[in-house]
């Protein structure tokens, strides 16, 4: 199978658990932003704790890639001025949304003709950072842990 493949497939499971889990639901979305709703909250930190220790696993067994068989390493990074803009922008277009970029293509895919809209800022602010990123010192510094991977190969 080709790796187009195994990631349509992939995209496609993650994009029906994003439904199920009801990540595409514009009220859940705002109703965890504004507090109301701890939801979403749980399921993240869930999340957080999961992927944490299953990545400490991965490092210590020596674990290599799926498609590549390249062994799995990132390299630590200091939080940068630039992490905490760019962290500030997405939690302003993510409330300003009610949503955040991870479920756009699920929300599409049920019909959200909203999540086009989401979609447009989404590739906006793309274009944005890479313009800024050539032209000012905010944007330049240590890549980040995929960048740094992305870059050896």
């Amino acid at each position: 199978m080709s790796r187009r493949w195994v990631g349509l497939v992939f995209g496609v499971a993650f994009g029906f658990w994003l439904a199920w889990a009801r990540l595409t639901d514009y009220r859940a979305i705002v109703g965890a932003l504004r507090f109301q709703s701890f939801y979403l909250w749980l399921l993240f930190a869930t999340g957080v704790a999961t992927t944490a220790l299953g990545l400490q696993i991965l490092s210590r067994t020596g674990a290599r890639t799926w498609l590549t068989r390249a062994p799995l390493a990132w390299p630590p990074v200091s939080p940068q001025r630039r992490h905490v803009v760019g962290s500030a922008l997405f939690g302003v277009g993510g409330a300003l949304a009610g949503a955040c970029p991870g479920p756009i293509a699920a929300q599409i895919g049920e019909g959200r003709l909203s999540a086009l809209f989401t979609l447009a800022g989404l590739l906006a602010g793309i274009a944005v950072a890479d313009t800024l990123g050539k032209r000012q010192p905010l944007f330049v510094g240590a890549p980040c842990a995929g960048e740094a991977q992305e870059a050896r190969g």
